[in-house]
């Protein structure tokens, strides 16, 4: 019988955590390995199964980052500083790779992690959703046919709890619509609004945040000219979409050589 892929989640007591717990629960030929959470959770030592309302064997929560090498892959839905913790912890410890779905990262901080991850599959991406990661070639395909004249927005809306503003996902979409136009989107974004803003510039990516209630997550990127406007969207239902496309992603992870992915390598966008 074939051994099972070994999986520890990183947030596991967190609501991307516990998803992620479930859909292993719910997949053929992987086991939850370990589950692992920041050292002032209410939830440390509890039975992260549980807690998921998953099946299998219990597996308690710790926040002894060392206990992510039980894995073959980690699943990370975390914060930037856990990420980093855990990826200096598990160097040399023969686990594969790391399946990252944590945003908020400076600029600085995404290069400590890079390099620490050296040597291992890292599988990094703003959204796990094959839905999501179909838009984001969409609009790539959008912003580069549709240039002089044409501007580009990205709206995006949250639940009430979430840290990072614009979203993880915002940002990819951004990035997208960037390198349509073989630009650098820190070059052209403007994150908001206020007053006297002036009229807007010629190549502008611009975003717009909504946070309120317990949405899972909207975004929609819009390219309007003078005449006309293209909307293209997403909405999520579950937040299992996601959790399933991460757990997707650490099978196909755990099978590559090192290196950088996202999803678009996965599904071969």
């Amino acid at each position: 019988m074939t051994d099972h892929l070994k999986v520890s989640v990183l947030g596991a007591d967190g609501r991307m955590g516990r998803a992620v717990i479930s859909a292993l629960s719910e997949t053929a030929g992987v086991k939850l390995a370990a589950a692992l959470t920041h050292s002032e959770s209410a939830d440390l030592g509890k039975d992260s199964v549980a807690l998921a309302d998953a099946k299998g064997e219990p597996v308690v929560l710790t926040d002894d980052m060392m206990e992510a090498r039980k894995g073959d892959v980690i699943i990370d839905f975390s914060a930037p500083k856990a990420s980093l913790t855990v990826a200096e912890a598990i160097k040399n410890s023969g686990v594969k790779a790391i399946v990252s779905g944590t945003t908020g990262m400076s600029a600085d901080q995404t290069e400590v992690f890079h390099k620490t991850c050296a040597g291992l599959v890292l599988l990094q991406s703003g959204n796990f959703s094959l839905g999501v990661n179909m838009l984001e070639a969409l609009v790539e395909l959008a912003a580069n046919k549709l240039r002089e004249g044409w501007d580009i927005d990205v709206l995006e809306m949250h639940h009430r709890h979430k840290v990072d503003a614009p979203s993880g996902t915002a940002l990819m979409l951004g990035r997208a619509a960037a390198k349509g136009r073989n630009v650098e989107l820190e070059s052209v974004q403007k994150l908001s609004r206020e007053g006297q803003t002036g009229a807007r510039p010629e190549g502008e990516i611009g975003f717009a945040t909504l946070r309120g209630g317990g949405v899972i997550g909207e975004h929609s990127v819009t390219i309007a000219s003078e005449l006309e406007m293209l909307t293209l969207s997403h909405s999520a239902f579950d937040r299992s979409v996601f959790a399933k496309g991460a757990v997707s992603a650490a099978i196909w992870a755990a099978k590559q050589a090192p290196g950088r992915y996202d999803m678009k390598d996965m599904l071969g966008l």
